[in-house]
């Protein structure tokens, strides 16, 4: 069958941080290559196919693993090992291990840098770390000692077709180099996540100040740069280095190659900026774009404020979408005598977009004479994109019950945090209920069950290692 990805994604940006309109049409397009990536690999895997859409395909027998349970996830039996902190290799190998794989987590004894990382509780409890780690098993080993890193390149070069994959942006570590580790298991499978492709660190703070978005974003009245809150590029290389795992178990399923992959996070960005064609319009039209605000570039949409003091986003992409607009604000017959006065034809973007400013002045006092929830109704009944600014705290408050409603979401308890909801993948497969959420380990939770199974350690082995502080116990 032809694998078919859906996703669910809305974002609005923000009236006192605006972003990029494109960010989560660039987030969704990475999780819908990972999709169909990991589609394929599981087809190779189980011998099964399905369409990548509301949920996953029947059980088929396969050549190496047996069926493919219902809602078992389409990379069950694909182990990672991830040695990482922060956003992206974090992210990256938790997409992997919501469609199903075995993701374990080594970190140092008492936990990377990202183990206290705010947000946290009241107790110190990292809501970072219980968000960016669920559903992976986490093991801590002594990263100085020789017996800890031979234990941790045993784990990464251990035997068998679904094994041998290193997700991690460590640096400085020569036994975790692919030279190295590849002389235990050639077809080793490495994908290395950088600041820059020269190896020099870089964070998504910085990168985003040198490709230009920070002039991009933010009031147009403001002489100076803003930083967004998202961290978009480090989500976009989370999702890059998933898909280079994906890609690079498939060419080792089919050729028997292994290999070393590169994804540098100013790269991420710098291609981003290529392909939204920002780079193309400085070069071929010398011109830097202009901050417009919360204004859609290249289009019509803005911010309006309602009478009882809420602001809606509204979207006008289609002639479809506008003529809606123009019809529940009854505004058609002055819309069209001002385009006569204008000379121009705001049945095309270029002049809703150049008139953008006469256009949301004669639509604003539509908005400030109405509540927000008779709005809402009222362009409800047609085809305008449109939303009301929320908060987090919003979300979780009169929001409630449509995320206790939302199939993806699932109520996690948290050791040493409690019970929250928590989102699974937004990939859902044809034929069987996604996989729900799991809660993320305790720090060092696996250790022992994890040396035992993949190394084949004994009790007293074990015990013997603990003594000498080679290995951790959970925390």
């Amino acid at each position: 069958m032809i694998s078919r990805v859906t996703w669910g994604a809305t974002w609005n940006k923000s009236p006192t941080t605006p972003k990029p309109e494109t960010t989560t049409d660039l987030m969704s397009g990475l999780v819908s290559a990972a999709g169909i990536l990991a589609e394929l690999v599981g087809r190779f895997r189980t011998g099964a196919s399905s369409r990548v859409e509301t949920s996953m395909c029947e059980s088929v027998p396969g050549p190496d693993n047996g069926p493919r349970a219902p809602g078992a996830g389409a990379l069950a039996g694909l182990r990672v090992i991830e040695i990482s902190g922060f956003v992206a290799a974090p992210l990256g190998a938790m997409t992997l291990a919501q469609l199903g794989a075995d993701v374990i987590r080594v970190d140092p004894i008492g936990g990377a840098a990202d183990h206290a990382r705010w947000p946290r509780t009241a107790d110190g409890a990292s809501l970072y770390w219980a968000g960016l780690n669920k559903g992976k098993r986490s093991v801590t080993i002594d990263f100085r000692s020789p017996r800890g890193q031979e234990l941790i390149t045993r784990l990464i070069t251990a035997p068998g077709q679904d094994r041998g994959i290193l997700l991690t942006n460590a640096v400085g570590r020569r036994f975790l180099e692919h030279e190295v580790l590849r002389q235990h298991r050639p077809d080793l499978i490495q994908v290395v996540i950088s600041g820059h492709r020269d190896g020099s660190p870089a964070v998504d703070y910085t990168v985003n100040a040198a490709l230009g978005f920070p002039w991009l974003t933010g009031p147009e009245e403001l002489a100076a740069p803003v930083n967004h809150v998202l961290p978009a590029w480090d989500v976009a290389c989370g999702l890059h280095a998933a898909i280079g795992i994906l890609a690079a178990e498939r060419r080792r399923r089919i050729h028997g190659t292994g290999g070393l992959v590169s994804v540098a996070l100013y790269d991420v960005a710098l291609a981003m900026v290529g392909n939204l064609g920002l780079l193309a319009e400085a070069q071929v039209n010398h011109v830097q774009r202009e901050r417009i605000g919360n204004y859609l570039y290249g289009g019509f949409g803005r911010d309006f404020r309602t009478r009882d003091q809420h602001t809606i986003m509204v979207v006008a992409l289609t002639a479809r979408h506008w003529n809606d607009l123009m019809k529940v604000t009854a505004l058609a017959g002055t819309v069209d005598g001002l385009a006569g006065i204008l000379g121009a034809d705001f049945s095309t973007d270029d002049d809703r977009f150049r008139y953008r400013e006469v256009i949301a002045g004669l639509l604003r006092p539509w908005f400030e004479s109405r509540d927000a929830d008779e709005i809402e109704r009222q362009l409800a009944g047609t085809s305008v994109l449109f939303s009301r600014y929320r908060s987090v705290t919003d979300l979780v408050g009169d929001g409630l019950p449509g995320l206790l409603a939302h199939p993806m979401m699932t109520e996690v308890d948290q050791p040493g945090i409690g019970r929250f909801l928590a989102p699974g993948s937004p990939l859902e497969f044809a034929g069987t209920s996604a996989l729900p959420a799991r809660a993320a380990p305790v720090l060092g939770e696996h250790t022992a069950d994890v040396l035992a199974e993949i190394l084949g350690l004994s009790g007293a082995q074990l015990g013997e290692l603990g003594r000498e502080h080679v290995i951790g116990e959970a925390s």
